[in-house]
């Protein structure tokens, strides 16, 4: 247990330093524009494209491993979809933040540093691919599903063109791309290249995590949603169980890819899942509650789960 606890509070000690620098210094949200730039444009691709590169290119291929993650995350999403459509007889928008928050982890932000921290580099890989996987679903969903609940209806092709500019320029599925190209040919980028590579991608755990807690200090539980009682548990219970019980019945998948997938999945909800209802207008509040409560019952459920891995239990 010690070694787990050695493990978890550096990694949400940093989320708890941010959370208290927001909380005493109380400067705008939007201060923090600059630092999710560098994490999401330049520190997160640099460290995909470094494990990425450096990976035997036949470990790609794990089309099953794929499939399996991917289908229990559907699933996850679209049954918190049509819960939160009949209960209280919630609109298409509202039930779609839902869906986001009980299957859309923070996978980019806590998902990396956790993993590799927790399974070292070799979890690198699985959680490249599960990312730009699951990504590409949500970026679907999302501005599918609002425009179908929405008072007007978008044009089908300019809905598609939106959705497949936003998947494809996204840089960490673009980090992604290059790395694996590059270990396809078997090509790695000069000395001082690497070597810059390799200070942002030490710099992504410590800003990620940071960035994660200020934004739960400067986004305060106003009050708790009655969704909420069944969207955690949901997200952060039934989800990773769920991964578990599918992924560990694929043929031939690697102990670290399986932990990987289940930790992702136990990852509260994502900080994009605000952003989102922001963006849209519907349920913000309930959104920035579902994030913020999840991200700290999750210092719980992610110790159990490390605690279970490290005694073989899982």
């Amino acid at each position: 247990m010690f070694q787990v606890l050695g493990l978890v509070v550096p990694l949400f000690g940093l989320v708890m330093l941010g959370y208290l620098a927001g909380r005493i210094r109380r400067l705008p949200v939007e201060g923090l524009d600059w630092l999710n730039v560098f994490i999401v444009y330049i520190a997160l691709p640099a460290l995909f494209f470094q494990l990425l590169s450096r990976t035997p290119v036949e470990e790609f291929g794990n089309v099953a491993f794929l499939a399996a993650t991917t289908a229990v995350t559907f699933a996850v999403f679209w049954s918190c979809v049509l819960i939160g459509r009949v209960r209280r007889g919630g609109t298409l928008r509202e039930a779609a933040i839902q869906g986001l928050a009980g299957g859309y982890g923070n996978i980019g932000y806590m998902g990396p540093p956790l993993a590799l921290a927790a399974f070292g580099p070799e979890a690198g890989v699985p959680v490249a691919l599960i990312f730009c996987i699951e990504n590409a679903m949500h970026f679907t969903h999302a501005p599918l599903l609002m425009a179908l609940g929405g008072e007007g209806r978008a044009r089908p092709l300019a809905l598609a063109g939106e959705i497949a500019w936003r998947i494809l320029t996204h840089p960490f599925i673009l980090a992604t791309i290059v790395g694996i190209t590059a270990a396809a040919y078997a090509w790695q980028p000069p000395a001082p290249v690497n070597d810059l590579l390799a200070r942002l991608s030490a710099a992504t755990a410590p800003c990620a995590l940071f960035a994660m807690g200020v934004t739960a200090a400067l986004r305060p539980v106003k009050r708790v949603p009655v969704e909420l009682l069944w969207l955690v548990p949901v997200k952060l219970v039934v989800h990773p169980a769920a991964m578990y019980l599918v992924v560990s019945q694929v043929p031939g998948v690697p102990t670290v890819w399986l932990h990987s997938a289940v930790l992702l999945a136990a990852l509260p909800s994502a900080t994009n899942v605000f952003v989102l209802a922001q963006s849209y207008d519907v349920w913000k509040e309930r959104a920035s509650s579902a994030v913020v409560i999840s991200t700290l019952l999750s210092i719980l459920t992610l110790t159990g789960f490390l605690y279970l891995v490290q005694e073989g239990v899982v």
